[in-house]
């Protein structure tokens, strides 16, 4: 198939983009507008294969999105553009309604004039979400694809505005789609505001590693190449109208996360003069409307699609802390373009 990646240069679009050069035949199409936290660095060695072509264009425009799908006509859309981070969305509400509302209906409307002008006919339109479209969890229970939305955060009512955009349009139009919603995403690439990196280089560095409240937040971390191969399973053999949850199986604590970092960077970093790193821990004012816990049931995807997560939580943490440690000039780079890593983010 030729696919169409939106937000190829983000986090997880990134490593959809690796994997399908990687370990597919298929010819990738990746569309970015490379805003702040995009960066094509992360798409660099894969960038001169044959098979991969890069866009710079905005979602919201609608005649750059025709002239997309006329002039590079591809199989399939795998729609993983999005403002995703909370904090921002609390500040700054409106970004996260352009981009994600408004420009998921203007690809719907253009992926639907694309099929009505003689597009394939085995097209599809995959949409990837969140969890967060469900709200918050109490102790017990998990998410699974019959949980009522109820969002708590500007970012996660703008994902579940999109995500009812793209049921109407299959169930109107009959466009031909499959959703899916993940849980917190972690690993190499991950942009340097997100809670995993800003714990590493907070613990590198010396500086105070902040924790929202005290830290009793959960949420389900799944490593970011096992999701990208979920999602290429969804595209590929997902039942046409479905919704597929996607979770790691590995639920902790914000604290508890913290501290397994601490002692990965003790481990990993034993001559660091900032050793024990949880002494770096430091309590911060908790964010409004922070939602308790968030967690994945997903026998959906095991059961239909045969897939599930290949890597522990312990085991991608440790990788993802080494990828850090050997990578400095990939995020110095970024601190270099004006970011300064302040912020904290919870969602990946």
């Amino acid at each position: 198939m030729k696919i169409l990646v939106t937000g190829g240069a983000g986090f997880i679009g990134s490593a959809v983009v690796r994997q399908l050069i990687t370990e597919t035949e298929h010819e990738v199409v990746n569309l970015d507008k490379l805003t702040y936290a995009a960066n094509l660095d992360n798409v660099a060695g894969v960038a001169a294969s044959t098979r991969y072509a890069f866009v710079r264009a905005d979602i919201r425009d609608r005649a750059a999105m025709d002239a997309l799908f006329s002039r590079h006509r591809p199989d399939a859309v795998m729609h993983l553009a999005a403002e995703s981070h909370v904090d921002r969305s609390i500040d700054g509400p409106a970004d996260f309604i352009e981009t994600n509302i408004l420009g998921t209906y203007t690809l719907l409307e253009a992926a639907r004039a694309y099929l009505a002008g003689g597009g394939p006919r085995h097209f599809r339109f995959h949409h990837v979400s969140t969890d967060e479209v469900y709200g918050t969890l109490g102790p017990d229970g998990l998410f699974t694809e019959e949980t009522p939305y109820a969002p708590n955060s500007p970012y996660s009512s703008s994902k579940a505005s999109s995500d009812m955009l793209v049921r109407a349009w299959h169930h109107t139009y009959g466009l031909p789609v499959v959703t899916s919603n993940c849980s917190n995403n972690y690993g190499p690439y991950q942009f340097p505001e997100k809670l995993i990196p800003v714990v590493i280089l907070a613990a590198l560095e010396g500086r105070p590693i902040p924790v929202y409240g005290k830290g009793e937040n959960v949420r389900d971390w799944l490593y970011v190449e096992d999701h990208a191969a979920a999602l290429r399973r969804i595209l590929e053999t997902g039942r046409l109208g479905e919704t597929y949850n996607v979770g790691g199986h590995n639920e902790l604590t914000n604290i508890g996360l913290v501290r397994l970092l601490c002692r990965l960077m003790d481990e990993l970093c034993p001559d660091s003069p900032y050793a024990p790193h949880e002494g770096l821990i430091t309590f911060v004012t908790d964010r409004p409307g922070h939602d308790l816990r968030y967690a994945i049931d997903a026998g959906k995807i095991e059961r239909e699609l045969g897939w599930r997560p290949s890597v522990t939580v312990e085991e991608g943490l440790r990788r993802t802390v080494r990828w850090y440690l050997g990578n400095r000039a990939w995020w110095e780079a970024i601190r270099a373009r004006g970011f300064k890593g302040e912020r904290l983010g919870l969602k990946g």
